[in-house]
């Protein structure tokens, strides 16, 4: 079956419908999707955790089913929570996990609220219904308890646009941005009031590095999509404290960037950082241990030349999208459950 002959239904309850969403990567796989020749059509809504939002997306989606059912061949749902919106099945269902429809929404302890543990049981329960299920990353596994008979799972990581992502000369990227040309400045991606980034733990990091050679931290934060390149590139090292993760899109875009970043170790950040120079995995959470780390990364004063670049190519979506091509074949071969096909290496 050739990929111009694939329809598919794309639900998601996050879309970058504002410059500062940070969803871009599912508007990104569509993209690269219908650059490969499969008929994407999105679903989008929003639930906010309001599960009459969830009620009134899922009788629409009916309705549209019952209209026009016959010209999907499948359903993608982009996060556990709106994979409910496809129950009971009328079509085959792939269903992408992303992280927090796992662990959960974390509350300011770091553990689940009650919503977030609902969120939980609903995402284990789709994906006993669903005939596929991706992970962003082979740590996630933690998360979902197997069914009886399990769905096969793939891991297909969050892939990057290396068009966009790209390193650009640090003075260009300041000069556009309006910032001074002097200066060290260490990046902190993410919004500030969640709980599960700990904005504070790498405040307190970058106030004891200026205790010793000096550093401003910016928040790139509902900064626009096309901008974070030169944020990325404008900065001297990514500062990642994030409690949980699924596969942070961050951190790989950062590499890609030719950006050093100093990071916890969460989710794949170990994998991703192995080996590149600039780049460290603290050996624990506390804000000092992450300054020593900055201060490191800092006075070494230099990219990851060409190291990091390297590493995120194969992420490209490109090669990603390919995969989940695939995936949607063997759904609708009916040989999905007869492997489990996972990229552990990517």
């Amino acid at each position: 079956m050739s990929a111009s002959a694939l329809r598919v239904l794309m639900i998601t309850s996050e879309w970058a419908s504002d410059p500062g969403h940070t969803a871009h990567f599912i508007a990104r796989q569509v993209r690269f999707l219908r650059a490969a020749g499969v008929d994407v059509d999105v679903f989008a809504f929003r639930g906010g955790r309001r599960p009459l939002r969830y009620l009134a997306a899922w009788a629409q989606l009916r309705r549209r089913l019952a209209r026009n059912g016959q010209r999907y061949d499948l359903v993608h749902a982009q996060f556990g929570q709106s994979g409910l919106l496809a129950l009971p099945k009328r079509l085959p269902l792939v269903v992408t996990f992303r992280g927090d429809d796992l662990f959960g929404i974390l509350g300011r302890d770091g553990r689940p609220t009650p919503a977030g543990r609902l969120l939980q049981w609903l995402s284990r329960k789709v994906a006993r219904r669903a005939d596929a299920a991706i992970r962003v990353s082979e740590h996630l596994k933690q998360y979902l308890s197997p069914p009886a008979p399990p769905p096969p799972v793939h891991i297909v990581p969050s892939g990057l646009d290396l068009e966009l992502f790209r390193p650009i000369p640090r003075e260009e990227a300041r000069h556009h941005l309006g910032w001074p040309p002097h200066g060290r400045r260490v990046l902190f991606v993410g919004d500030p009031g969640d709980p599960r980034k700990r904005y504070d733990l790498a405040r307190q990091a970058v106030e004891l590095v200026n205790c010793t050679v000096g550093a401003e931290l910016v928040i790139g934060w509902r900064v626009p999509h096309e901008a974070m390149p030169f944020y990325m590139s404008a900065c001297d090292a990514l500062v990642f404290t994030s409690r949980e993760e699924g596969s942070p899109n961050a951190v790989k875009e950062a590499l890609a960037c030719d950006l050093p970043v100093v990071s916890v170790a969460v989710a794949d950040v170990p994998l991703r950082l192995q080996g590149i120079p600039g780049c460290e995995v603290c050996a624990d959470d506390s804000p000092p241990t992450i300054a020593a780390a900055l201060e490191r990364t800092l006075r070494r004063d230099a990219r990851s030349g060409g190291r990091g670049r390297a590493a995120a190519s194969q992420l490209d979506e490109r090669l990603l999208t390919g995969r989940v091509i695939d995936i949607y074949r063997s759904v609708l071969a009916g040989t999905n459950g007869h492997h489990t096909a996972e990229l552990a290496h990517v």
